[in-house]
């Protein structure tokens, strides 16, 4: 126990090395470990089992920002895809968490309605930075984030959705063979669904979703209904002028565009329940729910994260008669015409131990950036000691 410690407390607030060393036959299988925009964690634990952590980089600058808390009491999972560069998603992974723990403390609990209230947070605490930045930096109006969140909870799963990132669930079915669960719908204007839910909240606009190209977007410009930022589009103050020919609505707005509430639901921990993916839209665009479900439960768990990505950027580099090792030399930019910034965190859940209290790193880890330090997951003892000190 004090050596596990001991080395618990050495790791934290320390650079993370950018790949963990792996056997020459796990190295063929994943792909090897010389892509320079590849970063993992290949596995740590978590309050109910373990998770694997890993990040593919394929923009200039990358704009998936990305976060797992654990503690004693839970685990939380954030993957924030930012569009138009990093500042929303970034400002997302700093803001969204403590907004929850926060408002989990005031109520002390968790629950689908403090989740909305983190979001709603995270929204207004976005759009009062653009409104204080716009005037010297205008195009901080479009920035935006698509936000998938993540939080086991007693024995309950949350998952709050807005944008195309999306969780799936690998659970095992009938004839003991694993069964993808899509937790979170994609709110993405090529979504049937999604244009006739934009058409009925805006009768009086004809141009409310468009075909551009190939590609449904909303207003012929973003392909996402519902978001953090984008402010532009849901704010007449902020609206750009044709110095920004992309992002110039020729009709002022009527009422907010997009959305930020999210899509939430929750769910009790069942025991056929087996781990949840938690990923950016880099990586359904190039692998099935099903698919990816069937590579988790069919592999070691250490750098399953990593092979998730690795599986896809295979897919991406032979769409283009192209081998994974040919796209690994291309340099970050130039690899955005072959494949998305992708963010991949596997959770496995082990029952067993689901309602033991079993010593849990307290970490925080941002996936990319290479640091971790002590996870701020830490809600009925900090309300406990409140209580305590007040009476």
């Amino acid at each position: 126990m004090f050596s596990w410690l001991v080395r618990t407390v050495s790791a934290c607030w320390r650079p993370l090395s950018r790949y963990v060393p792996m056997s020459k036959d796990e190295d063929d299988v994943l792909g090897g470990e010389d892509d320079p925009l590849l970063w993992c964690r290949d596995l740590e634990k978590h309050s109910c089992g373990e998770f694997s952590f890993s990040v593919v980089q394929a923009n200039q600058v990358c704009e998936d920002h990305s976060q797992v808390d654990t503690g004693r009491e839970g685990t939380f999972v954030g993957v924030y895809d930012g569009h138009g560069g990093p500042d929303a998603s970034r400002f997302v992974r700093d803001h969204l968490f403590l907004h929850l723990i926060k408002l989990a403390r005031e109520n002390a609990t968790i629950d689908e309605e403090v989740l909305k209230n983190a979001f709603a947070a995270t929204e207004d605490g976005f759009l009062s930075h653009v409104r204080r930045a716009f005037g010297i930096t205008p195009s901080i109006a479009s920035k935006g984030c698509c936000c998938l969140v993540g939080v086991i909870w007693k024995g309950t799963l949350y998952v709050a959705n807005l944008g195309d990132s999306r969780a799936v669930l690998g659970h095992i079915g009938r004839s003991n063979k694993i069964v993808a669960e899509q937790l979170t719908k994609d709110h993405n204007a090529s979504i049937e669904e999604v244009r006739k839910e934009l058409m009925s909240l805006h009768p009086d606009d004809s141009h409310i979703v468009a075909h551009v190209e190939g590609t449904w977007r909303v207003k012929g410009i973003i392909q996402v209904s519902r978001s953090i930022g984008d402010a532009y589009l849901k704010k007449t103050e902020f609206a750009l002028g044709p110095d920004f020919p992309r992002f110039h609505l020729k009709e002022p707005l009527r009422r907010p565009i997009l959305r930020a509430d999210p899509s939430v639901c929750s769910r009790n921990l069942q025991p056929a329940d087996r781990f949840l993916i938690f990923a950016s839209d880099g990586l359904w665009e190039l692998l099935s729910n099903q698919k990816a479900v069937e590579i988790v439960h069919n592999n070691p768990r250490e750098g399953i994260a990593r092979r998730l990505i690795v599986s896809a950027l295979d897919v991406a580099a032979r769409r283009r008669k192209l081998k994974y090792d040919d796209l690994k030399k291309y340099d970050k930019g130039v690899r955005r015409a072959f494949h998305d910034d992708i963010t991949v965190v596997v959770v496995f859940m082990d029952h067993e131990i689901l309602n033991d209290e079993l010593p849990v790193p307290e970490m925080s880890v941002r996936g990319f950036v290479d640091t971790h330090g002590p996870s701020d997951f830490n809600i009925l003892q900090e309300v406990a000691t409140k209580t305590n000190s007040h009476s």
